[in-house]
């Protein structure tokens, strides 16, 4: 009963995450995208294999990690379309961003643990006891305490040992964030220093407007070429024909005829039996157990005269039930509970609802829940699930069990005949009823479509054996349940473009790369005449206000240019040199920030950003600290290997 209370999964460190202003920052820190675990298990080895890392001596195993990844890669598919080949969310960067987490997660659980850190247990209830998401009424309720550890699926001993430990990590990094303090003195000046404004105007000096005046040596292009051979190599590439063993495709193609069902039914016929069920609307009065005597007389009174209300007008159930009935999961459906058999509801509920005749309404019911008020809406006997009605269901799990059937027989299959048969993908393809398909040029260590994205078959297929004697490649398991095999049927290494080829794309870029210097030189003199009080024609734009923190269109090499610009008379001038040219900035005014009696929003969401530098700053060199006591090795042969 009240299903949608399981929607009330809340995070067990929102409980306790806000208690202190710099912990939610720590966490961030340690978490990034990636899940949290229990602190059991940072403190023991998963076993599964060589470690990929070890911390303090406690090793990081490899299918603890290989599970972390999936799990990532599973969490990142929704965002991602869904279907997203686990290849392309398997890289070094990602492996890497994972890793650290777990060994910043591990570094905190050994800390807890060598520290002694514990929770006690009336602590451990009454963060329990005032969690929001717990509360009815403005009490907590163990109605839905019962239904979200439920949900979660955990006894309440597990939740509350996750609990404890999560708990005992909150408290190690509450060391660290009672520590960090953000000086109010620096953060004023920080805040005044990224809102205090300028009034630019600019002017752009074209790198087109020099070209003309640009003279290459007769040998500046073929120097570049000899200096630059590797930019002008064509990548190694190739084009595969390949096959594709799909567990997918083949139900697809899977056809269970009538006489199959029908044996298959006649065969199965206790499993068809299906027993008595029951639907019933109830209006329920939540009231725990062991309720005070007082709450519980007063759940009872009011159910009793809702009960009353129902005898005298019987059509006006649902009505009351979506006023009255706190069970979030069916009072907006006017109580309905939909059908049910035996063994599915608490016995008390059960044994008056299978008492009850069509249409009938029971007295009050007393369960662990409170008290209930039932309506009996519907009666299905006992009966036989007719063919038609398991037909469906009947040729689903025959195509089920022939396809994983016959998916094995033909996997084996096409692993063998590929690698007995290596010059050609054709007996297998002819053998097991699969079509040779090609592929586009390849381009090794590039971008490519599905099947090619797997890593796995990329490394078989730019293989020397596939290359030079154009065997297939193993059947490589791609997906789940998806083999693909390659062999590939042109080549091309990688290959020096000749001179003549680039020599005009060379010539263009020299150039354009002179043109830059020689705007950047004339904006240069044209700036030191400026700042002499010289005159200078210049076409400037309208000024417009920039600050720090907030300047668009700006490259930051400009805005580090304008805001380092220093002088007791204005203007002032400034320039950045960039690939179209010279920008030279003028610095009209300069209006420094003055806080008032109230902060404007934007200068407080600055100082919220000083605070959390600090904080991270004070975060990382704990974590720095902490890899000094408990020593982190890598084990990188580890980490690269992939899950075959």
């Amino acid at each position: 009963m009240g299903r949608d209370s399981q929607e009330c999964f809340f995070s067990m460190f929102d409980i306790v995450r806000n208690n202190r202003r710099f912990i939610q920052i720590f966490l961030a820190l340690i978490m990034l995208p990636f899940a949290f675990f229990g602190v059991d298990s940072y403190i023991r080895d998963s076993g599964g294999g060589a470690e990929v890392a070890t911390v303090g001596g406690v090793k990081i195993g490899a299918q603890e990690f290989q599970q972390s990844l999936r799990e990532q890669q599973e969490r990142m598919k929704p965002a991602l379309g869904g279907k997203v080949d686990p290849a392309m969310l398997d890289n070094p960067e990602m492996r890497a961003a994972l890793l650290g987490t777990l060994v910043n997660q591990r570094l905190i659980g050994l800390h807890a643990k060598k520290s002694h850190l514990t929770v006690a247990d009336d602590q451990l209830v009454q963060i329990i006891a005032s969690a929001p998401a717990l509360q009815e009424n403005g009490k907590f309720s163990p109605q839905r305490y019962e239904m979200l550890v439920a949900s979660q699926g955990m006894s309440k001993e597990m939740f509350e040992a996750r609990m404890r430990q999560d708990l005992a990590m909150q408290q190690a990094m509450t060391v660290v964030s009672d520590a960090t303090v953000a000086g109010r003195a620096a953060a004023d000046r920080w805040v005044a220093a990224q809102l205090e404004e300028r009034e630019v105007s600019e002017v752009l000096l074209r790198a087109d407007q020099y070209m003309g005046q640009v003279k290459l040596a007769p040998d500046a292009v073929k120097n570049f070429y000899e200096a630059n051979r590797k930019q002008f190599e064509t990548p190694e590439q190739l084009r595969a024909e390949f096959i594709v063993l799909s567990q997918e495709k083949m139900r697809a193609q899977l056809s269970i005829g009538d006489e199959e069902i029908k044996a298959w039914y006649q065969s199965h016929a206790d499993r068809f039996k299906m027993p008595e069920e029951r639907r019933a609307s109830h209006i329920l009065l939540m009231v725990p157990k062991d309720a005070p005597a007082d709450q519980d007389k007063a759940a009872r009174t009011k159910a009793e005269e809702i009960l009353a209300q129902i005898r005298k007008a019987p059509a006006d159930f649902a009505k009351l039930a979506k006023q009255h009935s706190q069970d979030p999961g069916s009072a907006q459906r006017g109580g309905d509970l939909d059908w049910f058999g035996r063994g599915m509801m608490v016995p008390s509920f059960e044994q008056a609802t299978f008492a009850l005749k069509e249409n009938e309404v029971s007295d009050l019911v007393r369960s662990d829940f409170g008290y209930h008020i039932i309506k009996l809406t519907g009666v299905r006997p006992e009966r036989v699930k007719p063919l038609e009605e398991a037909r469906k269901e009947i040729a689903e799990e025959l195509r089920q069990q022939a396809v994983m059937r016959k998916y094995g027989e033909y996997a084996e299959g096409v692993t063998n005949t590929v690698y007995e048969q290596s010059d050609s993908l054709k007996p297998a393809a002819e053998k097991y009823g699969l079509n040779i398909q090609t592929s586009d040029w390849i381009v090794k260590g590039g971008q490519a479509l599905p099947p090619f994205t797997n890593a796995k078959l990329m490394a078989a297929l730019f293989a020397d054996d596939a290359l030079k004697n154009k065997r297939n490649t193993e059947a490589v398991e791609v997906a789940a349940n998806t083999l693909v095999s390659a062999r590939v049927v042109e080549h091309k290494p990688a290959a020096l473009q000749p001179l003549d080829a680039v020599a005009a794309s060379i010539e263009k870029l020299l150039v354009r790369q002179e043109a830059a210097k020689l705007a950047a030189k004339d904006g240069q003199e044209k700036l030191a005449r400026l700042a002499k009080g010289e005159a200078v024609d210049a076409a400037w734009s309208a000024p417009r206000t920039v600050i720090r923190s907030y300047a668009p269109n700006l490259p930051q090499e400009a805005l580090e240019g304008i805001f380092k610009a220093r002088a007791a008379k204005l203007p002032v001038y400034a320039g950045v040199s960039g690939d179209g040219g010279f920008v030279m900035y003028r610095i009209s005014q300069i209006r420094p920030y003055v806080a008032g009696a109230e902060e404007p929003p934007r200068a407080k969401a600055l100082r919220d950003q000083y605070q959390r530098i600090v904080a991270e700053e004070e975060f990382g060199a704990w974590l720095a600290a902490l890899r000094q006591r408990y020593p982190v090795e890598i084990n990188k042969a580890a980490l690269e290997t992939r899950e075959k």
